[in-house]
């Protein structure tokens, strides 16, 4: 069991404040990839994104979602995979919370009350933590 808390103690460890990720969606029975910037803030995952993308329309027919990130440990790649629901969040207090937060935020909209901006939460139910000496599969 120590074994096992060391494993997820050093998974959440591998999540930065802002990363880029690859954020998959499902249109109809079509997986769709796309870069985006993580945000790991309050123990929680959010994206900001522009509310009249595909993925916004796609997260609202089905708001199953699974992002990746690939990383060095030493000179070997590993990776996460976390599987989840993304949230559209509506709440002022929560976007002005995030985008506070991300010092890029104002290049993209010009305050929260922006109709452009839409602000995503991912929901983790699932994590694979890929690693050189083993792969690790944890319900969240």
């Amino acid at each position: 069991m120590a074994g096992e808390f060391a494993d997820i103690e050093e998974l959440w460890r591998r999540f930065e404040e802002f990363q880029h990720i690859y954020l998959a969606t499902i249109e109809g029975d079509q997986p769709k990839v796309r870069p985006v910037t993580l945000i790991h803030f309050d123990e929680r995952f959010w994206v900001t994104t522009d509310t009249w993308s595909a993925k916004v329309k796609q997260i609202q027919k089905n708001p199953n979602v699974e992002f990746s990130f690939v990383f060095k440990e030493g000179d070997k790649d590993c990776c996460i995979r976390v599987a989840g629901l993304a949230k559209i969040i509506k709440d002022k207090e929560t976007k002005e919370r995030i985008a506070g937060h991300c010092d890029f935020f104002s290049e993209h909209w010009e305050s929260v009350d922006d109709p452009g901006y839409t602000l995503l939460e991912i929901c983790p139910a699932e994590i694979g933590y890929v690693r050189p000496d083993k792969i690790i599969h944890m319900k969240v």
